[in-house]
């Protein structure tokens, strides 16, 4: 049985204001010393047979920051010293603006079978509000060079509730990524996160926390509608195209970290590395082990899942049930259209999946 593998690209040309995940602008390439790093943690934690993280990968995952400044000969020196299993997913995350034929043609020749498009809307104007350095246009041009690519699985990004949003903003993306073949989108709300540009001065024409609910609702119905279906809180996929490395997090399987800010879980220990670049480089870093994978963790990343949370796999796994409370308050959002149970099976609906934080802090609290 494979593990998932997730590898963090920390670099960027530059950081759009919404984003607060580990990165650093102003870069135009990944160092080859950086990807020295990487393989030496890897020959550490999945060396030899693997045993560390549970054999070969079944999925591997390049995200950052922009993994799209990966070169294709060090895609291929990774992939080469992971060994991933036969058939397994190999995702490679992207900006419009980045790609050309040569590039996408080198990462599909390096192995990777999967692409992420950082779309996130057709609109020119919110593009330049976010940040973003590409164009509706680049989108269009790119999903038509990663399909002459050989590209059969392409999965577009989303994002929901913009300044100054409305609904015919979501229906020109969804086109946008339709007719450019994607078979998978994530689709989420904007946040305003600490420590981010738009924290510092958030955009005007935000929407409140009502109209961002009925934008999210809109959303899931409209891609229902062209044939995505919704299998996570932000993701959905026509038939075959679900995210299987994303599945692994959310079934509380083992997944393999590296690079700063990288998180892991194998064998139910959780570990993640220092968010310090020069430190991993230079092989200083030290993994920082962040406790167990346990049942509250199982229950949470399950009710992500449109298929739900199964009380018996719960048992099964865990030895855990829930108290006759909890499932009093499991009719009741059942009772509110918040959620679905059978008796045995818990899932929540797209309005429960809006208030899922709520909804948790109750039932583990």
């Amino acid at each position: 049985m494979g593990f998932g593998l997730y590898l963090h690209i920390p670099y960027c040309r530059s950081k759009c204001r919404y984003c607060d995940f580990y990165s650093r602008g102003g870069c135009q390439n990944v160092p080859e010393a950086y990807i020295d790093a990487l393989l030496a943690a890897l020959r550490r934690f999945a060396g030899g047979k693997g045993q560390a993280a549970g054999g070969r990968p079944a999925t591997v995952y390049f995200g950052g920051g922009t993994p799209g400044l990966l070169a294709p000969a060090q895609v291929s020196r990774i992939l080469e010293a992971a060994r991933p299993l036969p058939g397994a997913e190999i995702t490679l995350e992207a900006n419009p603006d980045s790609l050309t034929p040569a590039l996408l043609a080198g990462w599909r020749e390096a192995g990777v079978n999967r692409l992420s498009l950082g779309v996130q809307t057709a609109r020119d104007e919110s593009l330049a509000r976010l940040g973003r350095r590409h164009t509706a246009a680049q989108s269009r041009a790119a999903l038509d060079m990663a399909r002459a690519a050989g590209f059969e699985n392409i999965s577009g990004d989303i994002m929901l509730a913009l300044p100054g949003y409305t609904n015919a903003e979501f229906d020109e993306t969804l086109a946008l990524l339709a007719e450019g073949g994607a078979g998978h989108i994530s689709a989420y709300l904007l946040k305003i996160e600490p420590g981010t540009a738009f924290a510092a001065r958030p955009p005007s024409g935000l929407p409140d926390e009502d109209a961002a609910a009925e934008f999210y609702l809109y959303a899931a119905g409209r891609l229902r509608q062209a044939g995505y279906l919704q299998y996570e809180i932000s993701n959905f996929a026509r038939p075959g195209y679900e995210g299987r490395h994303n599945l692994t997090y959310w079934d509380c399987g083992d997944y393999l970290g590296l690079g700063p800010a990288a998180h892991s879980c194998v064998g139910g220990r959780r570990f993640y590395w220092p968010a310090d670049t020069a430190a991993f480089v230079e092989g200083r870093a030290q993994p920082v082990p962040d406790g167990g994978c346990g049942a509250e963790d199982y229950i949470l990343l399950r009710l992500r899942l449109c298929a739900g949370l199964d009380l018996l796999e719960l048992k099964s796994r865990y030895n855990a049930e829930f108290t006759k409370k909890q499932i009093q308050f499991v009719k009741k959002c059942c009772a509110a259209g918040y959620a679905r149970f059978d008796g045995q099976v818990l899932a929540l609906t797209p309005r429960g999946m809006l208030v899922q934080n709520s909804i948790l802090c109750e039932l583990l609290g």
